[in-house]
């Protein structure tokens, strides 16, 4: 594909600019309108000046032009025009110049002779230009929409055309390799088959294998999909084209499924290749799933066009499918069906390990302070995407920037983190001193039940500092698990509730500072007894629809009196850990004081503190002090 923005064609001609063609028009439109009026010398005259000129015999002819200007001709030059008179009321006029000339009694009088004169410019501008003008408006608007489409970049007939962007060799590099993919191990595997099987194919095809037709990459947002689309197009030495979801949704019917074959056309020109389509979803949604006002026409042709050119009654051999959603719970089935995506690559959260690959991408380019670790920094974002460590690195080297640094240390990672999760720090935010007190005291009610339940996430950090929205947050460093028993689930509920049960405790009077509290645990309950099959009245019984069906639906996939049964159970569930809560928290009132008075005077407390107070968790496996005192993100914020 050639540079659409460079002015000169590829045998060094210059390009013709089609808004050239604006301007003849203009032009030639100003050339109609004053064309035709002549350049004879006219003077407007009043009533007067002609009567005066009448009287003298001076006027050779009058010539009526449409029964509305007189035309003026003297004696001494009759072939030319010498004054012209507005005409207000005809018969008055006509009489007034009978009149003028029996008065004087002139013998050899003027007569006026009516003529229907038409200028043809001004005929065609008041028949065609409000027709010009709909062409041009017409022709502006779909260079304007169709600007940018391969084949023409944006003329009028090529609003059709495919809008995906072609890199190979010969155009636009793609500096991304698998290098540059980190904690994508099981995921660069499988794509890098692909590669191979694009690069070496007879490997494959003497055994008779075939080259899958398409890939979905699902996974959640800023886990690297897209990063793995670019690297396959770095390593892979085929024509790669990329295009979005969004980028085939036009406010035409039938546009979308032309741009599905336009794309198709090319791959197909370029074969073998590789077709890239971001955010797949965008055109992909299940079909007929609108309830209200059934599908979008539009969109539902593109996606039959997709499903045609993907495997259809055509060959398609050599072009491969890669796609990226995050949402394929509602992908058409046929889209998701063998033969179309043979593979579905999961692209999920990266572990530990995972951490400390991309760490050591992004760290890269940075210059970094001998105490800065990247397992201990890898440790302390557990649930991080690759995209929240990467703005980690960012953040950490703006910071230490806006101090004056030449390095990058450790305490900016920490800051950097704070700050991603928890907001800016708001030290100006005018708190009194009982909303200070009753903030500390909420805080160490979190800090002192996740203390001294087994199996609550242990605690970091706690501070009383207004960070974002909240008036106080904590730091937890959750244990990465890949299931959790229900009484993993309780215990973290009884820690979410220890603030509410600690002004309950205290006060005597609660807040409304546990609204975040609150949300949570109705959350966690709720997804206890209608999803996970965790309560005993409800029994084993999971409502949670993985297909995204009930999106769609009006009725619930339970009665209502199984409603009345749910709405009962994660009420008492709740109010259970309230009260667990409230009985830890009074038994310990003493511990909780102290660590609330703690954190009013210092205002951020650690996780040695708590071991100072209440003693070493006996469950709690050995770990190094250094990660014990660390911030970690795994933030539980409190609003007021």
């Amino acid at each position: 594909m050639e540079d659409k923005r460079n002015p000169l064609k590829p045998g060094g001609k210059r390009r013709f600019n089609f808004y050239w063609i604006y301007i003849i028009l203009t032009v030639v439109l100003f050339a109609l309108y004053f064309g035709g009026k002549g350049d004879n010398p006219k003077e407007d005259i009043e009533m007067g000046q002609l009567i005066e000129l009448l009287q003298k015999g001076e006027i050779s002819k009058i010539e009526l032009i449409n029964k509305e200007d007189a035309e003026i001709y003297l004696k001494e030059n009759p072939t030319k025009v010498r004054y012209t008179y507005r005409i207000g009321s005809l018969e008055r006029f006509e009489e007034t110049v009978e009149q003028v000339q029996q008065e004087q009694g002139i013998t050899d009088p003027v007569y006026i002779t009516n003529i229907q004169r038409r200028s043809w410019g001004m005929d065609f501008l008041l028949g065609w230009f409000p027709l010009i003008l709909l062409v041009v408006i017409w022709i502006f608007f779909m260079r304007s929409m169709g600007r940018g489409g391969m084949g023409g970049g944006g003329q009028i007939f090529n609003i059709g055309k495919s809008k995906a962007q072609l890199f190979d060799k010969d155009n636009v590099p793609v500096n991304v390799t698998f290098k540059d993919v980190a904690g994508l191990e099981e995921a660069k595997v499988e794509i890098m088959e692909i590669v191979d099987f694009l690069k070496n194919p007879e490997k494959y095809t003497k055994l008779g294998g075939k080259i899958p037709k398409g890939v979905l990459l699902v996974g959640p947002p800023g886990t690297g999909k897209t990063l793995l689309a670019k690297s396959v197009a770095g390593e892979a030495n085929v024509p790669f084209f990329s295009i979005s979801g969004s980028d085939f949704v036009e406010m035409f019917v039938g546009v979308g499924a032309s741009r599905v074959r336009d794309l198709f056309n090319n791959a197909k020109q370029k074969s073998p290749c590789i077709i890239f389509i971001d955010e797949i979803d965008a055109i992909g949604r299940a079909r007929g799933k609108n309830p209200i006002n059934g599908g979008n026409d539009e969109r539902e042709s593109t996606l039959n066009q997709l499903l045609t050119e993907m495997d259809g009654f055509g060959t398609n051999s050599g072009v491969i499918v890669l796609a990226a959603t995050n949402r394929a719970d509602i992908l058409d089935k046929a889209l998701m069906r063998a033969g179309r995506f043979d593979r579905q690559i999961y692209v999920e959260l990266p572990d530990l390990n995972g951490r400390k690959e991309i760490f050591d991408v992004h760290m890269r380019n940075l210059k970094l302070g001998n105490d800065v670790n990247r397992d201990f920094l890898a440790k302390q974002t557990p649930g991080f995407s690759g995209a929240d460590i990467a703005n980690v690195c960012n953040e950490a080297a703006l910071m230490a920037a806006r101090k004056g640094k030449e390095v990058i240390e450790k305490q900016d990672f920490m800051d950097a983190i704070d700050r991603i999760i928890g907001g800016l720090e708001k030290k100006n935010k005018i708190i009194t001193g009982e909303e200070k007190r009753v903030i500390a005291f909420h805080e160490a009610g979190h800090a002192t039940t996740s203390w001294l339940l087994q199996y609550a996430h242990p605690l970091v950090k706690v501070t009383i500092v207004p960070r974002g929205k909240s008036l106080g947050a904590a730091w937890y460093l959750p244990e990465e698990r890949q299931i959790t028993t229900k009484e993993q689930m309780y215990h973290e509920m009884i820690a979410t509730m220890g603030g509410r049960a600690a002004e309950q405790v205290i006060f005597g009077k609660i807040s409304t500072g546990a609204l975040s509290d609150l949300e949570k645990v109705t959350k966690q309950a709720f997804a206890m007894v209608t999803y996970y099959g965790l309560d005993d009245k409800i029994g084993n019984l999971s409502y949670y629809d993985s297909t995204g069906q009930q999106d769609y639906s009006f009725t619930k996939p339970y009665s209502e009196k199984t409603a009345e049964i749910i709405d009962q159970q994660v009420s008492k569930l709740v109010e259970q850990a309230y009260q667990e809560a409230v009985t830890i928290l009074s038994n310990n009132r003493e511990g909780l004081t102290q660590l609330a008075n703690k954190l009013v005077e210092k205002e951020v407390i650690f996780g040695e503190d708590l071991e100072h107070i209440f003693g070493k968790r006996p469950w709690d496996k050995e770990e190094t002090p250094e990660v014990k005192t660390a911030d970690e993100p795994k933030l539980e914020d409190h609003e007021g």
